[in-house]
């Protein structure tokens, strides 16, 4: 059976719209960030725009290695401008992005839970994967996106918390048992449910969310005040 949109909103409404960070070790199939109200941010033109830069940035190292020493001056000016320009985009998105959020949370008088990501890019370099895929998780800025949502959030008033992402794209968010994701799907084999492998991810980010108001269950959230802590683990 298919999961339809109302059953994700009734998640929000009930305390937590969270977001699905961007996903590091399959970027070219998976999105930026997803809600529980299923709004998701694509990683297809994100990767087309860094991967346009990757190129020109390599044609310019190959150039300056070969070349004059006015011309490798010159290449290095343009390096020095691109990155500049990568680094614009990639605030802008985050902003984009964070905003969106924040904004949505206010309207349903819902919190944020996000997933903790804290040494993401240690685990997923551990993993095979080809070149594109390395550069594509290990250039995009997590902390900063998180960052923008934390300071967002508390300009708007809407708390923002942070779970530990264990298990959260494994599990089925109705029955919770362990599943399987086939890329942007996934499959309960125990009560069936088949849907968007990132939105059952990010009510899976709810339920945790929902249990850090609970008497107790304040160990599973970072700290956002006085600075970011790492999450406890399970």
């Amino acid at each position: 059976m298919r999961l339809n949109g109302n059953m994700a909103t009734e998640v929000a409404k009930g305390a937590f719209l969270p977001a699905l960070k961007y996903g590091a070790s399959s970027p070219t199939r998976c999105e930026i960030a997803k809600t529980s109200t299923d709004k998701g941010w694509d990683a297809k033109q994100l990767n087309q725009v860094r991967d346009h830069f990757a190129k020109v940035r390599a044609s310019l190292q190959q150039k300056a290695s070969k070349g004059t020493r006015s011309s490798r001056r010159r290449c290095r000016q343009v390096l020095q401008r691109l990155s500049g320009r990568e680094r614009r985009f990639q605030r802008w998105l985050n902003h984009s992005i964070s905003a969106s959020i924040i904004r949505e949370a206010k309207q349903l008088h819902a919190m944020v839970a996000i997933e903790d990501l804290t040494g993401i890019r240690d685990r997923i370099n551990q993993q095979p994967r080809n070149t594109t895929e390395r550069r594509r998780s290990n250039s995009w800025a997590f902390y900063q996106l998180r960052q923008f949502l934390e300071y967002k959030g508390i300009k708007e008033g809407v708390e923002v918390v942070a779970v530990p992402p264990a298990y959260t794209s494994q599990t089925c968010h109705c029955c919770l048992h362990i599943g399987l994701r086939t890329e942007k799907k996934f499959k309960c084999g125990h009560c069936g449910w088949i849907g968007d492998a990132d939105l059952n991810g990010a009510i899976n980010i709810a339920l945790l969310g929902q249990s850090v108001t609970l008497p107790g269950g304040s160990w599973l959230a970072c700290e956002i005040a006085g600075g970011l802590q790492k999450a406890s683990p399970f």
